[in-house]
């Protein structure tokens, strides 16, 4: 059997988060099958695990060169497993691949989240006299649960996750063998090189996309998400829309220019929404300071931002619901609406910061696996925090999200660069960075409708130009405004077009715009 994924992405934890990674140095039976146990039980849903055989590790890191094991070693194994498998309550067989990597064979075991969880085994599987419990991942470790966490396991019991589900629907005319190949060519598996015109069935078997049932098997719902070219006929509405108000909505709703719909599978998708926003929607800005050599870029939309939005529409939706994700394009604001929203598990407060969504359920766990090996998104939790970081970075507003107490459905507002928004009275400003500006160039130079500096304002103004590195904590420490109270004053003035942030929160620097003179 070939590995789905390529060794040397696995080892290098680049393809697989390390906490769904564990590395023996030998084998060590009692303590791998309960790390079988736990990935297979796959409390967090996050799509089982890896244990590698053969390698040494130092905090959750593969250490290269590998040790390796005694090939002759891998005959004995192979057979040890079928008898330790049967002692899995209820019975569970994982995957054994045969690696090599720095010259050396190593074992790796692949264990997918199983379809009659909990599973039990015993405490020492070697043990004459066995004990057996459950076993559960937390962080980096295979733990017995107690109590609320024993609870929730045995509630998971036959409780599937939609993409990882079989469907009667699917054939395998379905599967495109392009589209297929050319995500086993991207990832670097050896898979690519079998041929899926004679093998497909296999191709899918090995990499676990089929579901055994009394009939013989089905295809998973996630192969045709990543795979088929109209995923849309199993998942209706799987599909994105976007429309345009050059105007705005609420000023001229008449005024709408409507994209053809997207669809496709779901990589393709993204691929070809980000190209059309690219294309059509991101516009980039260059300025010139006077005092040196080095340009200032920025964009009235992040592309990262957008990467980060448009990927977890796809990735966090429910494909049970007849909707699309809808894509609204307005002067001030892309929105992304999506359905339904964030899991209960994250709590409401959580998701009005905007700041971090972390779920103990994830509703497309395999999907979000394979679009990860893509490098299409970062990880668990990831998503927002990466959108943030980047709209600060390019001096933009906070992004803003919004559900119900329902959690019916996830829209996310992610608001133009405010140069961008008063450009048409803007257009006469230039970039300053030395000390040279008066409080009234300052206060030329504030659009938006805004008429004059208050006195905070030009005491926050002041204090970014004799310290343009200044942070907004030291700012409020150095002025004696509250830090939130701070934050609005702030926003005010990136709104009005006097300030933009050049860089990052921890590196970067405040910019004055004033008028030529």
């Amino acid at each position: 059997m070939r590995l789905p994924i390529n060794i040397e992405e696995l080892l290098s934890g680049r393809a697989v988060e390390g906490g769904r990674i564990e590395y023996k140095t030998g084998w060590n039976p009692d303590a791998i099958y309960r790390t079988i146990c736990a990935f297979a039980n796959d409390f967090d849903e996050t799509g089982g695990g890896y244990i590698v055989v053969g390698v040494k590790e130092e905090n959750g890191h593969a250490i290269r060169p590998v040790t390796g094991i005694d090939p002759n070693q891998i005959e004995p194994i192979e057979k040890d497993m079928v008898g330790f498998n049967n002692l899995i309550r209820p019975y569970y067989q994982p995957r054994l691949y045969i690696e090599v990597a720095d010259g050396k064979t190593i074992l790796v075991i692949k264990v997918s989240p199983g379809e009659r969880r909990p599973y039990k085994v015993p405490d020492q599987i070697t043990a004459k006299q066995k004990t057996y419990n459950y076993y559960i991942r937390y962080n980096s470790s295979s733990i017995i649960p107690k109590d609320e966490y024993e609870r929730e396991l045995i509630n998971l019991a036959n409780r599937m996750p939609f993409d990882d589900r079989g469907n009667d629907d699917i054939k395998l005319t379905d599967i495109s063998p392009l589209l297929l190949h050319d995500y086993l060519v991207r990832v670097k598996s050896s898979l690519a090189d079998i041929s899926l015109t004679d093998h497909m069935e296999d191709v899918l078997e090995q990499m676990d996309l089929l579901e055994a049932v009394p009939e013989g098997w089905r295809i998973k719902n996630v192969a045709a998400m990543m795979f088929s070219e109209r995923p849309d006929r199993f998942f209706r509405q799987a599909q994105i829309d976007i429309v345009l108000f050059p105007e705005g909505r609420e000023k001229n709703p008449n005024n709408l220019i409507e994209v053809e719909p997207i669809r496709d599978s779901v990589p393709q998708m993204i691929e070809k929404t980000l190209s059309y926003l690219n294309t059509n929607i991101v516009k980039k800005q260059i300025i010139k300071p006077k005092d040196r050599a080095q340009s200032i870029t920025f964009f009235n939309y992040p592309y990262q931002a957008l990467e980060e939005a448009v990927v977890n529409s796809l990735y966090h939706r429910d494909y049970t619901i007849r909707e699309p994700v809808e894509i609204t394009v307005e002067p001030e604001r892309i929105s992304i609406l999506s359905f339904s929203g964030p899991n209960h598990t994250i709590p409401m407060e959580a998701v009005q910061k905007g700041i971090s969504l972390r779920s103990r359920r994830y509703r497309n766990r395999r999907l979000g696996e394979f679009l990860k090996e893509l490098d299409l998104t970062e990880g668990r939790a990831t998503g927002i925090p990466t959108i943030q970081d980047e709209l600060q970075a390019n001096g933009s507003p906070a992004a803003k999200i919004e559900t119900d107490e329902e959690r019916t459905y996830f829209l996310i507002d992610i608001p133009c660069h405010p140069y961008f928004i008063n450009k048409e009275s803007t257009t006469d400003l230039n970039v300053v960075t030395d000390g040279n500006v008066t409080k009234d160039d300052v206060k030329d130079g504030v659009k938006g409708g805004v008429k004059e500096l208050t006195e905070v304002q030009e005491v926050i103004v002041k204090e970014m130009l004799f310290d343009p590195y200044i942070t907004t904590s030291e700012l409020a420490q150095k002025t004696g405004i509250k830090f939130r109270t701070l934050q609005r004053y702030v926003s005010q003035l990136q709104a009005a077009g006097i300030i933009i942030r050049e860089g990052g929160r921890k590196e970067g620097k405040w910019v004055i715009l004033n008028k030529k003179e």
